[in-house]
C-alpha cells in the first residue's frame, strides 16, 4: 500500500469515528410532570389558662386590674388568594365570685399589643373595651399567600367601688374566621 493511500484510509476511517460520536439518538420524547399543593387551614392556638391577672385593693371609685392573659397565635396556611383576610374575635363571660355580684363583660376590655406578623398582609388591633358580644380583636387584610400573627393581649377589668372581696373568674372566648 502506498502511504498516500494508505494516508487516505487513515483519514476515512477517523472521520467514520467521530461521525459516529457526534451522532444524537434516534428518538426523543418529552414528558411533562406536576405536582399539587393544597390550602391548609385557618386555626387559632390560644392559652388554657390566663391564671390570676392581677389584684387591686377595693376603693370607693373602683379601679382597673389588668394583666397579661398570654401568647395567642393564628396560622393561616389556607393559601390565600390576594386580597382574602381573617379575623380574630373574642368574647368574654362575666367575671364571677363564689356568691356576691359579678363584674359584666361590659366592664372587660382587650388590647392586643404587639403583633408579631409573619407574611404578607396588614394585621391591625382593634382593642376592643366591652366584651359582652362576640367583637373583632385582630383583623389580617391585603393576604397573599400563608401568615401568621402572634400577640400577647392585656385584658382589662373594670371594678365597681363597693365590689365584694373574692377571687371573680371569668372564661375569655377567642376564634378565627
Amino acid at each position: 500500500m502506498t502511504s498516500t493511500r494508505m494516508r487516505a484510509l487513515l483519514l476515512a476511517g477517523a472521520t467514520g469515528i467521530v461521525t459516529l460520536g457526534l451522532a444524537g439518538p434516534v428518538s426523543a420524547a418529552e414528558t411533562t410532570a406536576s405536582v399539587t399543593v393544597t390550602g391548609g387551614a385557618l386555626s387559632i392556638t390560644v392559652p388554657v389558662s390566663a391564671g390570676n391577672l392581677g389584684t387591686r385593693e377595693n376603693t370607693v371609685v373602683g379601679g382597673t386590674i389588668s394583666g397579661q392573659l398570654g401568647e395567642v397565635q393564628v396560622s393561616d396556611a389556607r393559601a390565600a388568594a390576594a386580597g382574602s383576610g381573617w379575623v380574630a374575635t373574642v368574647i368574654s363571660t362575666a367575671f364571677t365570685p363564689l356568691s356576691g355580684p359579678t363584674i359584666g363583660a361590659a366592664e372587660v376590655g382587650y388590647s392586643a399589643g404587639p403583633i408579631t406578623k409573619v407574611g404578607t398582609a396588614t394585621f391591625t388591633a382593634n382593642n376592643p373595651i366591652n366584651l359582652t358580644g362576640v367583637v373583632a380583636a385582630v383583623t389580617a387584610t391585603g393576604i397573599t399567600g400563608d401568615n401568621s400573627a402572634t400577640w400577647d393581649p392585656t385584658i382589662n377589668v373594670f371594678v365597681a367601688g363597693g365590689m365584694a372581696a373574692g377571687v371573680y373568674t371569668g372564661t375569655i372566648t377567642q376564634s378565627v374566621s
